[in-house]
């Protein structure tokens, strides 16, 4: 049943960050059709339909989070080895840190698209 579990959280996870990068790129696509929407009542659907997508990205990123604090409780701790251990504890935080910066960024740069 954890196996299941493991993959089943993995699989949400990767999904989640999958369909957050969607979203951005989906606003930013319907912002580009704003930029050339010939009538009133067409801008207001694009930008009704684009600040859905930014909400479905807030979501996303809401599960990308839950997900990865439950992958926590299935970490595997030292398969590896003591060495390969330390190296991947480390490669995680700068993935991490690095993955923050880019959910930040793009999901502001979204957020200025959507509502801006």
């Amino acid at each position: 049943m954890r196996r299941l579990l493991t993959i089943v959280v993995g699989f949400l996870h990767d999904f989640a960050a999958g369909l957050w990068a969607a979203s951005v790129l989906a606003v930013f696509w319907l912002e580009r059709a704003l930029a050339s929407a010939a009538s009133a009542p067409a801008a207001g659907s694009l930008q009704a339909v684009q600040a859905q997508f930014f909400w479905l990205g807030v979501g996303s990123i809401v599960v990308v989070m839950a997900t990865g604090a439950g992958r926590t409780f299935t970490y595997v701790e030292g398969f590896y080895g003591a060495e390969a251990e330390r190296a991947r504890r480390r490669m995680l935080v700068l993935k991490h840190v690095l993955m923050v910066a880019v959910f930040g960024l793009g999901t502001w740069w979204q957020y200025g698209m959507a509502f801006g």
